[in-house]
């Protein structure tokens, strides 16, 4: 489910590499130099000259040849500065663009079209997998409990752990060691090898009487519980047998200890012949502790193999299908609930962050726009300092002028200059403004924070729907399953 939601990822990737590092400026204008630009112009001294020679003359309706470069000079300041306010406003347009409001709209629309339905498939996915387990869930209880009324149980089956069955297999393995290193013991008295070789030969009758103990209680006398009659009367055969080889063995045994401490060279015959002849005539108190030490030994091997698992024949191998099988529904369910739990977490992170980062761009974009505005009034007030400039420069020449004349000075000389404005654009026509994007942005998230909900009750939906097997599938008498839900 990882590789899911392809629209959300790579509008959450577009997210993760937007960059909002806009900074807003008011140094965009410089202030004009007036006395600068009267040195440069050299006011004071064309004032004086043009005074001395009484021009312009009285009549004079125009600006005269200085008062027009003085106004040319700040008309060109006026079109540099309204050029640096048009580069301004391109900056503003590009940096509006790099946000990329409608790219972002049109992959929220294409994820609001395509997540939905995606986690829905990935619901009903997980129901079409809980359906065959669920199936396969339900044959084995059939299986259960047509098994228990056929065998008439009423009781729950026996199944042993695997540390149970480990405990009984060391148990078992235990008792083999234990047994052949004490016959071993026992059977040394008369070996030529010393405990070595009693070990050696104690290993043969350890293994006859635990192994036969253990292979006649698990394979032969547990069919004693089996309600068929011939099966019974095989397990009976199955417990007279076993009582006879471990009475028989474990005499065998102790003869054979007496009889190979006296006699070197055919002690096995020997031993036999005195077990035919008299098998409880044994005269050595060792012996019979050796006879009694191997039948506890054998009777707890036996016991062991019984309750290696149930008693009753079969019963344990249909309840392991059972629990295999319900543990496997059980385990698929709650890791479809786990998974579809992170899909769903995953997905309202990022959709949670790209709510975010409409905000940032929302914020970011609000500020482009209130500096863009700032910026036309900040040109316009440049404008009237630059008028302001310009009538001073006029000033610093007229006043020169006007002190050198010996004639009435024109009446032009008392009218200030009133400079033509440059009326600039707020936006591009194409723009949109901070109400209509704050709008947009509302409606997106708006959309977004549907889909965290819609995605929600979809989850708790699909939760149902895999409970909602176990209506379709309804246990019997072996009890409910158990999973983990939200």
């Amino acid at each position: 489910m990882a590789k899911r939601f392809q629209a959300l990822n790579d509008l959450w990737q577009t997210v993760r590499e937007a960059s909002h590092d806009f900074r807003a400026s008011t140094d965009i204008f410089p202030s004009f130099n007036v006395q600068q630009t009267a040195k440069t112009l050299e006011l004071q001294a064309h004032g004086v000259k043009n005074g001395t020679e009484n021009r312009p003359t009285k009549a004079a309706r125009g600006l005269d040849e200085v008062e027009q470069r003085i106004v040319s000079q700040v008309e060109d300041e006026k079109k540099t500065s309204y050029q640096t306010l048009v580069d301004q406003f391109n900056l503003f347009s590009d940096r509006i663009r790099s946000l990329d409001f409608e790219g972002q709209f049109s992959m929220i629309r294409q994820v609001n079209a395509s997540t939905f339905s995606e986690f829905k498939a990935a619901a009903s996915e997980g129901v079409d997998q809980l359906h065959g387990l669920r199936r396969d869930l339900t044959e084995a209880e059939d299986e259960m409990d047509a098994f228990k009324k056929r065998h008439k149980l009423e009781r729950a089956a026996k199944v042993s752990s695997g540390a149970h069955t480990g405990f009984k297999v060391s148990l078992i393995v235990f008792l083999l060691l234990l047994e052949t290193v004490l016959n071993g013991s026992f059977l040394a008295k008369g070996s030529e090898q010393g405990i070595l070789g009693g070990v050696t030969e104690a290993v043969t009758f350890a293994v006859i009487n635990i192994g036969s103990a253990l292979l006649l209680a698990f394979w032969c006398v547990r069919w004693l519980l089996h309600r068929n009659y011939f099966l019974k009367f095989l397990g009976l055969i199955g417990l007279l047998t076993y009582i006879g080889i471990a009475v028989f063995s474990n005499l065998a045994l102790a003869h054979y200890r007496e009889v190979s401490a006296v006699v070197v060279e055919g002690a096995s015959q020997a031993a036999l012949a005195a077990l035919w002849a008299n098998p409880v005539g044994l005269k050595d108190l060792s012996s019979w502790t050796l006879f009694g030490m191997g039948l506890i030994a054998s009777l707890i091997a036996f016991i062991d193999g019984c309750l290696l698992t149930d008693p009753y024949p079969g019963y344990s191998g249909v309840q392991s299908r059972l629990d295999r099988r319900r543990s496997l529904y059980v385990t698929r369910r709650s890791d479809l609930i786990n998974e579809l739990r992170d899909v769903r977490d995953d997905h309202n992170e990022k959709v949670e962050e790209i709510i975010r980062d409409l905000n940032e761009r929302r914020a970011e974009g609000r500020a482009i726009i209130h500096h863009r505005a700032l910026c036309v009034d900040l040109f316009k007030e440049h404008q009237n300092q630059l008028e302001r400039a310009l009538n001073a420069l006029l000033t610093i020449y007229r006043d020169a002028n006007r002190a050198a004349r010996t004639e009435e000075e024109p009446r032009t000389f008392s009218t200030p200059y009133k400079m033509d404005r440059i009326a600039p654009l707020k936006g591009l026509p194409d723009e949109w403004n901070d109400a209509e994007l704050s709008k947009k942005i509302d409606v997106a998230q708006n959309e977004l924070t549907e889909q965290i909900k819609q995605i929600r009750a979809e989850f708790e939906l699909a939760i149902e729907r895999y409970h909602q097997l176990d209506n379709l599938f309804p246990e019997g008498t072996n009890g409910q399953t158990q999973a983990q839900t939200a």
